[in-house]
């Protein structure tokens, strides 16, 4: 990973191929369409690179006419950006993979991703419906497929040249080793709610170890209040160098070797939530001393995710 007192630049190596990710990304999880075009347009100008997009959040039609204006009116190549989407639950048997993929390369406008995520360990049966469920509201899970099957068609995507590289999301060190013993093409990234009151330590050291890319999401704590924000030891911190309560906790993520997401949905914000700067080494020892301990999305348990519901 680059180093400097300035992180707004941070990339970090894949282990496959020859790329790298920005460590601080734009995600894409707004309900509201007009909200997406905006935002993502002032992600791009205030900065950012990496974009993070998903079928399950209804908008990559939004996301794709953003970075088509966005990258024109910006001077930005397509070769300049890093853009990431996510396979569904119910699209997890082999034979839905591609052309899940391809629906969503032609929802962004895009002729390949540079990175393509299985969102959820979970497989659901497939059909129209996104969350299919039983008389008596209870997810219908699939259990025809398993993980590995549904990786190996995702390996057979970056062979065809549809995405560059490959990953997880919103798993466990527990469904996470498996699949890089049986890869034929290892995970690059993988994506999953950390901050300070989940730093999932372990499954940072796990990726290190095996050079895959720990992507935090959740890095505010989701607005949720109170919470990160409002945290006394980050709000001292701010306090002491300078800085908003975001800007300190998305230091911290990438300090600690991560990239990291964030939705700023206005141009101030999304200014603010780029302008990233190294913490003191004491700042940052402290932020790692915080002991509260909260997940604020079950979906590592269940596969559904509760920042997908309105006002998530």
């Amino acid at each position: 990973m680059t180093k400097s007192a300035d992180l707004r630049m941070t990339r970090i190596p894949l282990n496959f191929g020859a790329g790298h990710i920005p460590a601080l990304g734009f995600g894409t999880l707004i309900p509201e369409p007009a909200v997406t075009i905006s935002a993502t347009r002032d992600a791009l100008a205030a900065g950012f690179r990496h974009i993070d997009c998903a079928e399950r959040y209804g908008n990559e039609r939004e996301v794709g006419s953003a970075l088509q204006a966005g990258l024109a009116a910006e001077g930005i190549k397509r070769e300049d950006i890093f853009v990431t989407t996510k396979l569904w639950n119910t699209n997890h048997r082999p034979e839905r993979v591609e052309p899940a993929c391809n629906a969503s390369l032609n929802r962004l406008g895009l002729d390949y991703l540079d990175l393509y995520l299985i969102h959820t360990p979970f497989a659901f049966q497939p059909g129209n419906e996104q969350e299919p469920r039983d008389q008596n509201g209870n997810v219908l899970y699939d259990n025809s497929v398993t993980l590995l099957d549904t990786w190996r068609a995702m390996e057979s995507l970056v062979d065809r040249g549809k995405c560059r590289a490959i990953g997880l999301s919103d798993i466990t060190l527990n469904e996470l080793g498996p699949i890089c013993d049986a890869a034929r093409i290892k995970p690059a990234v993988i994506e999953i709610e950390s901050h300070p009151y989940l730093p999932e330590t372990e499954l940072l050291e796990f990726c290190n170890e095996k050079r895959i890319v720990f992507l935090a999401f959740a890095p505010l704590g989701h607005g949720m209040t109170p919470g990160l924000l409002e945290d006394p030891v980050i709000s001292k911190i701010a306090a002491q160098v300078g800085k908003s309560p975001a800007q300190v906790l998305l230091a911290w993520a990438v300090q600690r070797g991560t990239a990291v997401l964030t939705t700023p949905k206005t141009p101030a914000r999304a200014k603010e939530n780029f302008d990233v700067s190294a913490l003191p080494e004491d700042a940052f020892n402290e932020i790692n001393r915080i002991q509260t301990r909260q997940r604020l999305n079950p979906v590592v348990r269940t596969g559904v995710g509760a920042f997908l519901t309105p006002g998530g």
